[in-house]
């Protein structure tokens, strides 16, 4: 990719963010820029495209963090250090999490890039509660079903955490992320053993836990 396109790319996540990708046109990106309209339009042709190319820039460095984490040991504080880094990186392109479920019906190549990750998102995070399990820190689930909703739980907030911050009108900040990244954390909670539970209350101030 071009300096052009990365510059036109940075311009427009700026803008999604600032006031929202439906309320930003190809002629506010140009003016941001100092190009004319149709000196962009030679890079994207439609406002689409731009917003199809910012998602799978997003993918891509989630893709990378993915990689990272197989080198490392899974434990309750990776999972927080991951779970924080996640949000910090999503709250980057927050106009898309912000707007998730109308920008999913805009681009079929991006909604259905998105349902491919939710089932790769599930086997994730079947996966780290399997290792959880292996190693002590939380109790085997009494029923499939149990551990299918936590995940779905998990999921769920994952994907809303961000919309929520615009429809409870939260500044989000530092502070907003790490808040939320904690209540991410504290679903694990009632599945912690008591050793699981000793160490999840050493990665949290008393204010968090009690």
């Amino acid at each position: 990719m071009g300096n052009r396109q990365t510059n036109i790319l940075s311009a427009s996540r700026k803008l999604f963010n600032n006031f929202g990708y439906g309320n930003v046109t190809i002629r506010m990106i140009a003016l941001e820029l100092k190009i004319s309209s149709g000196n962009l339009n030679y890079h994207f042709k439609k406002r689409e495209d731009i917003l199809e190319a910012l998602y799978f820039e997003m993918v891509a460095e989630f893709d990378s963090r993915i990689k990272h984490l197989e080198e490392r040991e899974l434990t309750l504080k990776t999972i927080k250090e991951d779970i924080l880094l996640s949000m910090l990186r999503m709250s980057k392109y927050h106009f898309f999490w912000t707007d998730i479920y109308n920008l999913l019906r805009l681009n079929d190549k991006i909604k259905s890039h998105f349902e491919e990750v939710y089932k790769t998102r599930f086997k994730g995070y079947n996966f780290l509660l399997n290792t959880l399990i292996e190693k002590g820190i939380i109790i085997t689930f009494e029923f499939s079903k149990e551990r299918q909703c936590l995940i779905e739980r998990m999921i769920g907030f994952s994907n809303t955490w961000l919309y929520n911050s615009i429809l409870y009108q939260n500044e989000i900040n530092q502070s907003y992320i790490e808040s939320q990244s904690d209540s991410l954390m504290l679903m694990l909670y009632p599945y912690l053993t008591e050793f699981g539970k000793s160490e999840f209350k050493a990665l949290f101030p008393d204010s968090i836990i009690i």
